[in-house]
């Protein structure tokens, strides 16, 4: 009988329910379940309880609200007699949703426990990453995030720009938080605390020995597309040419191609994997190196014919939602069209765990010399590109006269009205810059003001052909 009223792995013995029994709870039910006795000693032996029906009562109350995730279902309580006196077995199974932690202390060791013998110990780290995979089925973007303590100003901004709601019930219908109102991966990716890091440089010359420029892109996934958006941007060059009696203005990218760049580095990547995206910018080409190969079995063709396999669905859904992005599938298909008649394609470098992309400058004539050096705005060339640019990236340097205008013009056109802030969004430009573009436009004859404030649109007068002089 003594050794069978041991504690172990799956007993513990408590005089009475105490806020330590907490930990012993969520150590059960982190690893492989037990019983909690109360009203017996450490050595096993019995001592009774003096009000049994307030112990249990205690016992329940601190499960239901010390516990998270909801544990109840896991847990009961039963009353038993043991030599003669009144005890009760708080009995706790294996969770379903673990890791389960103490709700002031958070997903974190001093929260999460699990059984060791007779001890409930704090989880390692690694312990915890493994139960959130396993809760979430391997999948990263639903699994719960580690750090609970988030903000999204930045992520906000980008909602409000679109017009779209950002309120707890579009973060649960997004899957930025479970059904117990934590943040997931997905959350954690779009708020001010993303870990994950884009890193760009510049270099002299074909190789990495001289660097021209370098930074790092941090904070929300909407504020590093903004931040790499403007670095390519800065180091598109711009080549002038006369034809006729006009001037012709050429990037040695294309905004469309850069920014199908961007966005699959920044919705395809694997953020399991904490190595930094790279983006390196030499004399005669762009890299774009993402961690993580092609899902488990997409293939390189099935990449090049555009069939569509989302390593992050609920990021994708995300960045559609937002018209950052208007069909899926596409933009890899896009850029390969964009290069033709070029004398150049893009490459694709993929390996298991890594896929780079190497974009050749169009024109190699415009190499080294003979460049404006200008910067140039992140515009699309067209509205039929399917994506539409980062939103509320800055930097004002000129696109080619009358580009703005077009793109504006071609905007309002396609969806029928444009707002300030998707004009301002496919630009990326400043505020007063696209306030003053279009106000332009409306004293032109271009386009039609309509409404007030934030409700304001701007509609294609009848009879644009959409195009600006």
């Amino acid at each position: 009988m003594a050794s069978a009223w041991a504690e172990g792995p799956r007993v513990e013995f408590k005089r009475d329910w105490v806020a330590g029994a907490k930990r012993t709870a969520v150590a059960f039910a982190n690893t492989d379940g037990g019983t909690i006795w109360l009203g017996v000693d450490d050595d096993g032996r019995t001592v009774g309880l003096e009000n049994r029906d307030e112990s249990m009562r205690q016992a329940m109350q601190a499960v239901s609200d010390g516990i998270r995730p909801d544990l109840m279902g896991f847990v009961s309580v039963e009353p038993v007699e043991r030599d003669g006196l009144p005890v009760a077995a708080v009995r706790v199974q294996r969770g379903a949703n673990r890791p389960y932690y103490l709700a002031d202390k958070g997903i974190r060791p001093a929260g999460v426990y699990v059984r060791s013998g007779a001890a409930s110990i704090p989880a390692q780290e690694s312990m915890i990453v493994d139960m959130v995979r396993q809760s979430s089925g391997g999948s990263f973007e639903p699994a719960v995030s580690l750090d609970q303590d988030l903000t999204f100003r930045s992520a906000g901004r980008a909602f409000r720009d679109a017009g779209v709601a950002f309120t707890d019930a579009s973060m649960r219908t997004l899957r930025l938080t479970d059904p117990q109102g934590r943040y997931t991966n997905l959350g954690l990716l779009l708020s001010d605390q993303c870990p994950a890091q884009i890193r760009a440089a510049a270099f002299a010359g074909p190789g990495k020995g001289e660097f021209l420029d370098r930074q790092e892109f941090s904070g929300s996934l909407f504020l590093q597309l903004d931040q790499a958006a403007a670095f390519v941007s800065q180091h598109n060059r711009v080549r002038s040419t006369i034809a006729g009696l006009r001037r012709v203005d050429e990037y040695e990218y294309t905004p469309l191609t850069l920014r199908e760049a961007l966005l699959n580095m920044i919705i395809h990547r694997d953020y399991a994997l904490t190595a930094p995206a790279l983006v390196s910018v030499f004399p005669d080409r762009m890299e774009f190196l993402n961690p993580g190969g092609l899902p488990d079995s997409f293939t390189r063709a099935d990449m090049l014919n555009g069939v569509s396999c989302q390593r992050n669905p609920g990021l994708a859904d995300v960045f559609y939602r937002l018209r950052y992005v208007e069909a899926y599938g596409t933009g890899i298909r896009r850029m390969l069209d964009d290069y033709a008649g070029s004398g150049a394609q893009p490459g694709f470098n993929i390996s298991d765990h890594a896929f780079r992309l190497v974009l050749p400058v169009r024109r190699p004539d415009a190499v080294g010399g003979g460049g404006t050096g200008a910067r140039a705005a992140l515009a699309p060339g067209s509205v039929e590109s399917g994506v539409v640019a980062p939103g509320g990236g800055r930097g004002d340097g000129p696109a080619p006269a009358g580009e703005r205008d077009r793109v504006i013009l071609e905007l309002a056109k396609e969806r029928g009205t444009v707002t300030r802030a998707e004009a301002q969004a496919a630009l990326g430009v400043s505020q007063a810059t696209v306030a003053r573009l279009l106000r332009a436009l409306v004293d032109g004859g271009l386009l039609e003001r309509e409404g007030r404030g934030p409700a304001t649109r701007y509609l294609p007068r009848t009879g644009s052909d959409g195009r600006a002089g």
